[in-house]
């Protein structure tokens, strides 16, 4: 069980680490999406939707930048809102700059997120500019363009030699670049022979040759494409290395392989080795400078020294990791529902071989054994996948609690245990409201202020423990605080007030649930928290149509705790079949504590015709399910004598039954949806032999023993 702790009066801070990873995922599907809306912007009829999609986008960025402590791009996002902002307002007209400046932003926010997400510790790039365009842009000017680099001066290139006899070059491609590419040294020259037959396959990719190589371990091709050198190189990889790979344009001057140790004889040596240049770069000398060849294979250090100096012009380092993947809820659904099916099967085949002769079959008993462990494992896998844990819910309530404490002027410290209970993301998102209005409700009416609390002997800080647990087949989730608690003598008056029938003997119990009805209130001032006597309602309301239960334990002077228990609502179940009559009814497994055979001397008859049987000196209340569900009885001399105890909000019954069946996996069908809602039936399964049973609810049946 984990715990937690929040002073929500000022005291530690709250933990936000643990939720890095959803964070950068969100941020990453927000730019995602803005850069698309962005790109889909009709700047002439943009109307409001499309803008504040886009301003929702850079606002959620924002908004958790800041709460996670990533100031530079809480800045970053905030200068792109503002723009925005004014966008949104009609107070500025959309223009391609304006779009130009967003895109760019949206890509610099995108490296600073990498860079918080890998814990790079560089010196991270300037965005001073981009701050910059985006104010001048968002004060309605023109921004001066980035600055740019000198023009460069144009390059000599000395005079390559005549060129040998070889084969002709790839046919020229229009709009195409010439290239030659070299590969090696290779350890066997084949492992490139697939190089022929990329350009072949893929269509648009252009056109290839090879030529006579100076090199017994290196192969030389001459291509003609359009398409990038690292689109190139990815390709390549799956034949050869990237670093055995030198790619140039046709028109450069180069000599001959790199790293060859003996260059031609005659051959111009360059003025120091690893310093190359490009065509147009700044500085290379002009026309009157003698000319200077240089080694094609000093570019790439050179191009590599370049990309170093502005990492944040790379794309591809700029991509957050991603540790998980969305999936949309009806997929998910659906492979639960396939593998229900499955769940099936497997026990019609397990229940069609028990005919069969284990000493015959081994080999199929052992198939079947093997099909049965798996099917399991993967059932358990499947389901795991919509369970969430309880902190997604619990990480809500520290920030409320602590402002809702400040505006009332009480100190609160909360407490959170069992976070790492976990339930089905459908009954998560339900329970939230219900949690919130019982969680205010402790801090507005139960926590007392500070000045009580210390005349009355407690300290001055009270305490809220929210907690989760699993109980048998339940969650059971629980808000407790040490304040002041219910008053029943408060609670009597208030409900006589308003016309509901109560008395003196009435137990706490039932003068408890009175807080439930619609618009009982003990609060004698309204406020924007609470006093119009609908929160309470509203959590019986929400809690009973997940087939739940509240209750609520109170001693006066020193607190309250209210127990909310919902049904683990799964969709495949391990349930043990019990026979009654011709009928077959199942128990999920964990609801079940024991079976033993009674005799009938050992049940007791007691008033209003209610039956009890003592088990190890406990009486508990028997449930005859031949009675409940009408059973029809064809053989007269058969009876029920074996007893079932099962346990459900906390309490045990004993369910008479005629015989155990066994114990399997059941795939839960919905009788609601198909058919109707049955009473003491929680849905209905089909088993190995295609027959229809009905899964019972255990926690009806005990309520019903009670009354």
């Amino acid at each position: 069980m984990t715990e937690g702790h929040q002073d929500t009066g000022g005291g530690d801070s709250f933990d936000l680490s643990q939720f890095y990873q959803i964070f950068f995922e969100e941020a990453g599907e927000n730019l995602d999406l803005m850069e698309q809306m962005l790109l889909n912007l009709n700047l002439e009829t943009a109307d409001d939707e499309e803008l504040n999609g886009i301003f929702r986008c850079a606002h959620s960025v924002k908004g958790g930048a800041a709460t996670f402590g990533f100031a530079d791009v809480a800045e970053l996002t905030h200068q792109m809102e503002s723009l925005l902002d004014k966008l949104r307002r009609h107070e500025l007209q959309p223009n391609p700059m304006m779009v130009d400046v967003l895109l760019e932003s949206a890509d610099a926010s995108r490296v600073l997120l990498a860079r918080h997400q890998t814990s790079d510790t560089s010196e991270p790039p300037s965005n001073a500019d981009l701050v910059r365009r985006i104010s001048e842009l968002a004060a309605g000017g023109t921004p001066a363009p980035a600055a740019a680099p000198p023009a460069p001066a144009p390059v000599v290139v000395a005079p390559a030699p005549a060129p040998v006899a070889a084969p002709a070059s790839a046919p020229a491609t229009p709009g195409a670049r010439q290239l030659e590419i070299r590969m090696g040294p290779l350890e066997r020259p084949d492992q490139v022979d697939g190089i022929k037959d990329l350009f072949r396959d893929i269509v648009g990719l252009g056109s290839v040759t090879e030529v006579a190589s100076d090199r017994a371990d290196t192969r030389v091709f001459h291509a003609s494409t359009s398409s990038s050198n690292e689109d190139l190189l990815d390709l390549f990889a799956f034949h050869v290395s990237r670093e055995q790979v030198n790619i140039r344009e046709m028109g450069v001057a180069a000599t001959s392989w790199s790293d060859r140790e003996d260059p031609p004889p005659g051959a111009p040596v360059a003025p120091a080795p690893g310093f190359g240049f490009f065509d147009g770069a700044p500085g290379l000398p002009t026309g009157g400078a003698a000319p200077v060849p240089v080694e094609a294979t000093e570019a790439r250090p050179a191009a590599a020294k370049v990309s170093a100096a502005k990492p944040a012009a790379s794309p591809v380092a700029a991509q957050p990791e991603a540790a998980t993947i969305r999936v949309a809820i009806s997929k998910v659904d659906q492979l639960i529902n396939l593998v229900g099916e499955l769940v099936i099967t497997q026990a019609m085949l397990a229940q069609n071989s028990q005919a069969l002769d284990p000493a015959a079959n081994q080999q199929l008993m052992a198939g079947l054994a093997d099909l049965d462990r798996n099917t399991r494992d993967l059932q358990e896998s499947v389901m795991s996948i919509r369970m969430i844990p309880m902190s997604i819910v619990f990480s809500r309530f520290p920030r409320m609690l602590r402002d809702l404490a400040s505006k009332l002027g009480k100190k609160v410290e909360f407490v959170t245990q069992g976070e790492a209970t976990e339930l089905d993301k459908g009954l998560v998102e339900k329970i939230t409201d219900p949690l919130t209005h019982l969680v205010r409700n402790s801090c507005d009416h139960g926590i007392e202020m500070p000045a009580d609390r210390v005349a009355a002997g407690k300290p001055e800080t009270g305490t809220i423990t929210l907690s989760a647990a699993h109980q048998g087949g339940s969650i059971v989730i629980e808000v407790r605080d040490d304040g002041r608690g219910l008053s029943r003598e408060k609670i009597l008056n208030k409900a006589r007030e308003r016309g509901l029938e109560v008395s003196d003997q009435m137990s706490d119990g039932d003068v408890w649930q009175l807080i439930f009805a619609p618009g009982f209130s003990t609060a004698e001032v309204v406020t924007d928290v609470s006093g119009r006597g609908v929160g309470m309602d509203v959590v019986k309301k929400n809690i009973a149509a997940l087939n739940g239960t509240v209750e609520i334990d109170s001693s006066e002077g020193y607190g309250m705790r209210v127990s909310v228990r919902l049904p683990l609502t799964l969709a495949i179940m391990d349930g043990m079949s019990v026979g009654v009559g011709d009928e077959v009814y199942i128990l999920p497994l964990s609801s079940v504590v024991e079976s033993f055979q009674v005799k009938d001397d050992a049940v007791n008859t007691v008033a209003q015709g209610s039956r009890l049987v003592k088990v190890r000196d406990e009486y508990m209340p028997v449930i005859e399910l031949e009675k409940v569900f009408q059973v029809p009885r064809y053989d007269g001399g058969k009876s029920s004598d074996i007893m079932v105890v099962v346990e459900a909000e906390g309490s045990r019954v004993a369910l008479l039954v005629d015989e155990l069946l066994g114990q399997q996996q059941v795939v839960v069908k919905n009788l609601e949806t198909n058919y109707r809602k049955v009473p003491n039936v929680s849905g209905a399964t089909i088993l190995g032999d295609g027959k229809v049973a009905l899964i019972l609810d255990t926690s009806t049946l005990v309520r019903r023993s009670r009354h």
